[in-house]
């Protein structure tokens, strides 16, 4: 469920449970899998912006040879956190300069120009915690690229520059209801107005891609400040 681009590849990554008595994630292997091969059936999900870039694929009696396995045999949960780590290193870090840093940046100080905010103090504080909150992502994105340069593995602060940039377009977001109000989702052919209504709308999934907001929030919490563990549901209710 929710594959991105699952429609358009040609290969993908799929975790199997190749031992069913070990607990948890320690019976899991990991595999690249043909997306082309039989058995493989690929479904894209209508999103609220139109478009259907999530997938759901199903897989009926698909074989895999072993020559596709990544790692070791129920090394999987290994191989998944390695992929999320990467994935969360591609959202927060290559996407940071088109949906939270300068350029996106500039388009709204143009807009809130062009819509005669641009002196309302409430508006400018709007723009100025965009600013500066898509600034310091920015900062820690490049600290966590150097490591990666340096051969090593993108860490729990990738986790903080993902939520860095979806809490960014949040903010993002409140700002252009602010200052467009219902000229957002009115196509009136008014620069810099319905155009807007895609991004607000795309918002939700950003915050689910590469886990959600709030486990990375947890992830940031347990990893990074050393704070503890959350219970599990069963304990949590005695």
């Amino acid at each position: 469920m929710w594959t991105s681009g699952a429609h358009l590849s040609d290969i993908g990554e799929i975790l199997c449970r190749t031992d069913p008595d070990a607990p948890k994630h320690k019976g899991l292997t990991g595999f690249v899998v043909d997306m082309h091969a039989p058995g493989v059936d690929i479904r894209p999900l209508r999103q609220l912006t139109g478009g259907a870039s999530f997938n759901e694929v199903f897989f009926t009696e698909v074989r895999i040879p072993d020559s596709h396995r990544l790692g070791d045999v129920n090394g999987g949960w290994t191989v998944a956190l390695t992929t999320l780590m990467n994935e969360r290193a591609a959202i927060g870090g290559g996407m940071a300069g088109t949906s939270s840093g300068n350029m996106s940046t500039q388009r709204l100080i143009d807009l809130v120009r062009h819509q005669g905010k641009d002196l309302d103090p409430l508006v400018r504080q709007q723009v100025a915690d965009i600013v500066i909150n898509g600034k310091v992502a920015s900062y820690t994105t490049l600290r966590s690229m150097a490591k990666i340069a340096a051969g090593q593995l993108p860490g729990p602060e990738m986790s903080i520059a993902k939520l860095s940039l979806t809490m960014n377009m949040r903010r993002m977001g409140d700002l252009l209801t602010t200052v467009l109000g219902p000229k957002l989702v009115a196509d009136s052919g008014e620069w810099g107005t319905y155009a807007w209504s895609q991004f607000i709308l795309g918002i939700p999934g950003m915050r689910v891609a590469g886990g959600t907001d709030e486990i990375l929030h947890n992830i940031i919490g347990e990893r990074v400040l050393g704070l503890p563990k959350e219970p599990s549901p069963a304990k949590a209710t005695k």
